[in-house]
């Protein structure tokens, strides 16, 4: 990815989170949390259907969707979280579709898109805490969820915030400016804490597979 432009007013890197590149984060994340939560609403409706249907998903004791299916959280708001999943990242795709286009968005509308990922992205760690030291077990297409969700979640911040810019002391477009450049490194590092915690937990298994 290519570096931005020095501001001279604040000598870092000029925000370059464009509404256009962000629309293709949104339309290709959308995209991929789609597939994940067909899939899953697919399994959870077969296994609803039959008790004894292993999902594709369960591929050992620690990677298995079946075991997650059948708890109390896969259904946290009453209803199968896939199906959450389904409104909110075809909702997602839409939005980034229609940012691609270069359509100047209302303020409210990304004021609500905020709200959305960053309730999302706290949904998501209460499933990854839920599902390291609670059920003990993994969802492989979960996982994808969560990596889409945190990029989304930090990606689509920083762009509101640039939205404040002009209004920011020194300090606070100095700091803007380092989250806009380093927003990717942010990115990874957050998936590599989760990467971390998760080889913990599971380390007396990971280490029989050796």
């Amino acid at each position: 990815m290519p570096r931005s432009k020095t501001d001279p007013a604040t000598g870092m890197p000029a925000p370059a989170t464009s509404a256009r590149g962000l629309g293709r984060l949104h339309l290709i994340g959308g995209l991929v949390g789609l597939v994940c939560a067909v899939v899953l609403l697919v399994e959870k409706i077969e296994l609803l259907k039959n008790p004894d249907y292993v999902p594709t998903c369960s591929i050992n004791p620690i990677l298995s969707c079946g075991s997650i299916m059948s708890t109390p959280q896969a259904d946290a708001f009453g209803i199968p979280n896939p199906i959450i999943g389904v409104a909110g990242f075809a909702a997602l795709a839409t939005l980034g579709a229609v940012l691609t286009t270069g359509v100047s968005l209302p303020r409210w509308l990304w004021l609500a898109t905020q709200a959305a990922v960053t309730l999302a992205v706290v949904f998501i760690h209460w499933l990854i805490y839920q599902s390291l030291y609670v059920i003990g077990a993994l969802c492989p297409y979960c996982m994808v969820v969560w990596v889409v969700t945190i990029a989304v979640f930090a990606y689509t911040t920083v762009h509101n915030l640039q939205r404040l810019r002009d209004r920011a002391t020194p300090r606070g477009q100095r700091t803007l400016a380092a989250l806009t450049e380093f927003r990717g490194a942010i990115v990874t590092g957050w998936c590599l804490v989760i990467t971390v915690l998760i080889a913990i937990r599971f380390w007396d298994y990971w280490v029989t597979l050796l």
